[in-house]
């Protein structure tokens, strides 16, 4: 791959896919023998095991190809191993900075594999917090002495709130730069409700910015329940192309639209959240329409004292796909200082040649929104200098 000739290249959501054995390692003694693990089954597949039951949403073997960005086509048999199916720069800290460094990139914002879908089975918070922070902490080593190339982004969880702050505090004490969260909670309560005040406030306070990102939802919650034929299609296929489409960025845009629908940026005026993963040239047509809202009745019911673009543009930031022509000009609309970029690497869902879509992406950009683009937000949102 050719490098960019541009300096301070951020990677905004680039994932790790974690050692299998992290939670035996970093879990507290007493959640020991409840461990998330990757096992072969009687078959000789293998599978993810959460809390001593085989995770129900992955057929066999789907496990071992999460990280096949640069493999093409891959044929998942029982021969194939998950820890060593996994490519070297996203299970090795050292290798992943040789791959930053061959692709011109200063950092890469780090996020898990299997982390994005574990939580959908663990609605015991005091669990889900123990692998949260296991995972948190492995990361966080994985990162230390990288000389803050690799930047360990925390995983926390909503499904209680009191346990989340404790967590979010500790992670950041621990080196973790920032932080995210799913798109549902166990509690269906919506992401911006005042329910999960404490939490804002303490990311408002911490200066920390708080992403959503795709997760596997619960399926009562996952938007595939409209049609039935999706079963059965978990391993690629027509659910494969919807998820990446359509799914994942549904369940996002819902979590996200809540902070506008429960007036969240009033309440907290400096408070960062962003959205990752989901596209992003549906933002325009998004704040267009809030705004329109805003003008009415109804809208104005929300208690938002200002447009919820100006909203957007003072707290909110979004991930863009190197592949999204179209993005350069809402860019242009809505403002540069609120998109980054982000290679999704080494995840399957995106082709290998994403430095080359990048340089067709950046192309239409001026000056200055291709260096707020290509890493000055990330650094300015995320207090990386």
């Amino acid at each position: 791959m050719e490098a960019l000739p541009d300096s301070g290249v951020i990677d905004a959501d680039g994932h790790v896919l974690e050692d299998s054995t992290l939670w035996d390692e970093y879990l507290e003694r007493r959640y020991r023998e409840r461990a998330i693990r990757v096992v072969p089954n009687e078959d000789g597949w293998d599978v993810l095991v959460v809390d001593g039951r085989v995770f129900p949403y992955f057929d066999p073997g789907t496990v071992t190809s999460m990280g096949t960005m640069d493999e093409g086509p891959v044929r998942v048999g029982p021969e194939r191993r998950y820890m060593e199916s996994r490519p070297l720069p996203a299970a090795d800290a050292r290798a992943r900075i040789e791959h930053c460094e061959r692709a011109g990139l200063d950092r890469a914002l780090l996020y898990p594999t299997i982390g994005l879908q574990w939580e959908c089975v663990v609605p015991d918070a005091e669990l889900c917090t123990a692998y949260l922070r296991a995972y948190n902490r492995w990361l966080a080593d994985f990162c230390r002495d990288s000389e803050g190339r690799l930047v360990a982004i925390a995983h926390l969880s909503l499904t209680d709130v009191e346990l989340a702050v404790a967590e979010l505090e500790r992670a950041l004490d621990d080196g973790c730069r920032g932080a995210f969260v799913s798109p549902f909670t166990h509690t269906r309560i919506p992401l911006g409700h005042p329910d999960h005040d404490r939490f804002w406030a303490a990311a408002q306070s911490l200066d920390c910015p708080v992403a959503i990102h795709p997760t596997q939802d619960p399926p009562s919650m996952a938007v595939t329940q409209r049609f039935e034929p999706f079963d059965g299609l978990l391993c690629g296929g027509l659910l494969n192309t919807w998820n990446s489409v359509v799914f994942a960025p549904q369940g996002v845009i819902q979590a996200f639209g809540t902070f506008f629908g429960y007036a969240t940026f009033e309440r907290f005026p400096r408070l960062k959240v962003g959205v990752l993963e989901s596209s992003s040239g549906w933002i325009g047509s998004f704040l267009d329409r809030l705004d329109v809202l805003h003008q009415t009745p109804a809208g104005r019911a929300t208690g938002l004292k200002h447009k919820p673009s100006d909203y957007f543009r003072r707290q909110c930031f979004i991930s863009s796909d190197p592949e999204e022509r179209a993005v350069p000009l809402i860019i242009e609309s809505v403002g540069s200082e609120c998109f980054f970029w982000a290679s999704d690497y080494p995840h399957g869902d995106h082709p290998p040649n994403w430095l080359e879509n990048l340089a067709g992406f950046l192309e239409p950009l001026g000056p200055e929104a291709r260096r707020n683009v290509l890493g000055g937000n990330v650094r300015r949102i995320y207090n990386l200098d």
